[in-house]
């Protein structure tokens, strides 16, 4: 690695981080502005945004023919978008997750990808495949759209609750104004360019590091490009739950998701006339690993409504043991075989064990918990 390569990378890493905080700054007021809520923003404006980079890289490695880096980028943004940012954000905060999330996003995200599961088996997602998967990502965005509505709608038209304290007129008065439609759309504009520009940076060194190293190209998108296409995630995620905006940050990494591959891999493949081919190990491995991972978020979503500390330490280990997984099998590394039986015969097992006992234990204490008003608050409405 050459000195130009880590300035690239530092530099990258500062846009990155300083696109975040403008990000969640604009969508948190442009949320408040137009009356929707966090999560809802998080869903489709900040996850559209924050795939930007991934879109880039992707349509640029299927110009410059190399289809294994477009996949391998979009699966392992998925990948690093659940196990890692929502991992490390847990840890930072428990995650809240809203009901709606539960009855209609991670629901869909989970058959996108298999979706996309099925489309790979022939060895390619052609350019049916593209319409197809870009007309569930838009009717998607329709439903969350006319959802939002309704449900705000309703708020508005709601009776007070009996007891509610008035607003004091004074307080009012001091409490400082939202900035306008016009300064919030300006903030995620910058944003989203500055998380583009970092990303790019990033991914540049990065990708000239892996590659002086001999590794393919479906392995440097499975982990060098996914993660640094992926870091846009990672800072709005972070910021927005140390800000306090928790929906913000679960809706960003769902949303993105479904637009990694309605849009990402939707367009890409609609674009080009022979399709993307999907490499068989994508299909053996990586992919099917992407809707484990979708998958294994549903139960810990169900118990308690929350991502927990825990959760998301054990999400982090995850992803640490699939990446090394992946670096030691395109190495060729004598310790894969060892590895690979440990990994088999002994972690997976004891965490698979270890995740349906807590959520047992987490719904049977739900279960024998009777609704106590002025303890316990109910879980998050939408």
């Amino acid at each position: 690695m050459d000195l130009l390569d880590a300035g690239r990378i530092i530099a990258g890493l500062l846009l990155l981080t300083l696109g975040g905080e403008v990000l969640v700054r604009g969508a948190s007021s442009l949320a408040e502005r137009v009356g929707i809520s966090p999560l809802v923003v998080g869903l489709t404006v900040v996850s559209l945004a924050t795939s930007a980079p991934e879109l880039a890289v992707t349509v640029g490695a299927v110009l410059r023919d190399e289809p294994e880096l477009a996949v391998g980028n979009v699966v392992g943004s998925n990948i690093a978008n659940v196990l890692l940012i929502l991992g490390i954000s847990a840890l930072v905060i428990p995650l809240a997750v809203k009901r709606r999330l539960v009855r209609l996003d991670l629901p869909i995200m989970v058959a996108l990808s298999l979706m996309l599961l099925v489309m790979s088996l022939d060895g390619g997602v052609g350019t049916g495949d593209g319409v197809i998967l870009l007309g569930a990502l838009l009717a998607y965005l329709v439903i969350t759209v006319l959802v939002s509505r309704r449900e705000s709608a309703e708020a508005r038209t709601s009776a007070p609750v009996q007891g509610a304290r008035t607003p004091d007129p004074a307080e009012a008065d001091t409490k400082p104004p939202a900035p306008s439609v016009l300064r919030s759309l300006f903030f995620v504009v910058l944003g989203v360019a500055l998380l583009i520009a970092g990303a790019r940076l990033l991914v540049d060194g990065a990708v000239n590091v892996a590659v002086a190293f001999g590794v393919s190209s479906l392995v440097v998108g499975l982990t060098v490009v996914a993660i640094g296409t992926s870091l846009p995630e990672l800072a709005v995620s972070v910021i927005a739950v140390r800000r306090g905006e928790r929906d913000l940050a679960v809706g960003n990494v769902v949303g993105s998701n479904i637009a990694n591959i309605g849009l990402v891999l939707g367009l890409p493949a609609l674009l080009s006339a022979d399709g993307i081919p999907v490499p068989d190990a994508a299909v053996a491995l990586d992919i099917p690993l992407m809707l484990a991972a979708a998958v294994a978020l549903l139960p810990i979503a169900f118990t308690g409504f929350a991502i927990a500390r825990w959760e998301g330490g054990l999400f982090l280990v995850l992803y640490l043991a699939y990446t090394s997984f992946v670096v030691l099998a395109a190495t060729e590394h004598e310790a894969l075989d060892g590895y690979t039986a440990v990994m088999a015969w002994f972690v997976l097992p004891l965490i698979a064990v270890t995740l349906l006992a807590f959520a047992y234990f987490e719904w049977r204490q739900g279960s024998r918990r009777p609704p106590q008003r002025g303890h316990r608050p109910p879980p998050p409405s939408d």
